[in-house]
């Protein structure tokens, strides 16, 4: 077409996968997928902030657009959606971006998903939204509500109010607040060698950054999980949800002579997994198995499990956006069903006076606590053991600072359970909960 403003990479790289993310695809395998990875580093970097912005923003986002429309947002294509969500962001929320540029190339992107219809109306509603500029943050009372806490921060309002019954009103604003920010440390969908530098200066738990140049670099919450598990000797371990792989890497790194099994029940996830580990030569004595960890063979028995299930995700929502749009109160009890099949199936797994170590990186109760007590009360044999002595151990080994362990025992020890919360800690959301048989 004569005169069509041309559209940048970064525009359509990010236009392309928040389109794939609204029919279900996961927003952290895109971005580091290699159509994005091949991009310049500025077009990396856009693309990134675009997606990553607009997923974190879409409540607040589509609120505003939604006023200037004449039906419902629901009856608007995905494609016209993503084009509307993007100009949106960049007039409000990226400085650096001209007006116009972020209005035209919107409107280009609606032509070129083959909705020119629609480009006059995408036009003008971000013009108006242009002129009218960012509204004024609401004026905070002196009780804070979930609706007020929902709209400040882009989340649902029944996710906001159920963690204010269970954490309170400031550690849930805390919480919330780092779900719209970067996250503080490198994620397993990363790779590597790539995250390595920047993880020289994030904040840490642990007493050494890098012990050698192939560290994996994963979450501080989720490498605290993996550490619980490698405390003392064991002659066998099994990881039994292991991909993407940085926890089993962790376990590899800490237990050389031990014979460990990694497994999943994703062929392709493992693949992957089993590609990784063979970059590093300290993880060579890994053995990756395709298994259900639901239905597990106890004819095998482990002394220790790392139990680490599937979950709703809901404390990695500053890496994993577009899990707050998904889900649904009533998803949870779905979760904890296959949770609690797989918590029983790899108790039967673990041998006389082994120890398990059950987590997610879920914030719900239904999900963590209830599961452990739920399995624990129709099990006989099995105790819990209290989070804090596994910290203990680990500043025994000199792997956790002193001051990590004298903080999170304050803050993130509950009863026999540790639960970290992002804001609160400088990590994502995690619960872990050992498990012990006699």
């Amino acid at each position: 077409m004569a005169g069509a403003i041309k559209i940048s990479p970064a525009r359509a790289a990010a236009f392309r996968i928040l389109c794939s993310v609204a029919e279900g695809a996961h927003s952290d395998d895109l971005l580091f997928s290699l159509a994005v990875t091949a991009l310049s580093d500025a077009d990396k970097n856009l693309t990134m902030a675009i997606v990553m912005g607009v997923l974190r923003w879409q409540i607040a986002l589509d609120a505003q657009i939604a006023a200037l429309m004449d039906r419902p947002l629901q009856k608007i294509s995905n494609e016209v959606m993503a084009a509307l969500r993007m100009g949106l962001f960049q007039l409000w929320y990226l400085d650096r971006i001209p007006d116009h540029a972020a209005i035209s190339e919107s409107v280009e992107l609606c032509r070129a998903a083959n909705h020119a219809y629609a480009t006059g109306m995408v036009n003008a509603v971000l013009r108006k939204l242009a002129r009218a500029g960012k509204p004024a943050a609401a004026a905070r009372k002196l009780v804070v509500t979930a609706q007020f806490l929902a709209a400040e921060y882009a989340h649902p309002e029944w996710m906001v109010a159920r963690w204010m019954k269970i954490y309170g009103a400031a550690a849930t604003e805390k919480v919330l607040a780092a779900d719209q920010s970067a996250p503080l440390s490198s994620a397993d969908c990363a790779s590597d060698e790539e995250n390595a530098a920047a993880s020289e200066s994030a904040t840490s738990f642990f007493v050494e950054r890098a012990q050698q140049p192939l560290w994996p670099v994963i979450d501080e919450g989720s490498r605290l999980i993996a550490e619980l598990a490698a405390v003392g000797a064991a002659k066998n371990i099994l990881d039994c949800c292991a991909a993407p792989g940085g926890k089993t890497l962790v376990l590899a790194l800490r237990q050389p002579s031990v014979e460990i099994t990694a497994a999943d029940s994703n062929a392709e996830r493992l693949q992957r997994m089993e590609s990784r580990l063979r970059k590093f030569p300290y993880a060579m004595h890994v053995k990756c198995v395709l298994a259900d960890a639901a239905k597990l063979d106890n004819s095998a028995q482990y002394a220790r499990i790392l139990c680490d299930v599937p979950c709703s995700g809901t404390g990695t929502l500053a890496r994993n956006p577009e899990i707050r749009h998904r889900l649904r109160a009533a998803d949870l009890s779905i979760q904890a069903k296959r949770q609690r099949a797989i918590l029983a199936a790899a108790l039967n797994a673990l041998e006389p006076g082994g120890r398990l170590i059950y987590s997610t990186c879920s914030l719900e109760p239904e999900e963590n606590e209830q599961v452990v007590e739920t399995v624990l009360g129709a099990s006989s044999g099995m105790r819990l053991v209290a989070a804090s002595e596994l910290l203990q151990g680990l500043v025994e080994a000199a792997v956790l600072t002193r001051e990590a362990f004298e903080m999170l025992t304050a803050t993130a020890v509950r009863g026999s359970y540790l639960r970290t919360l992002p804001g609160v800690h400088p990590c994502d959301g995690f619960f872990a909960a050992v498990i012990t048989k006699s």
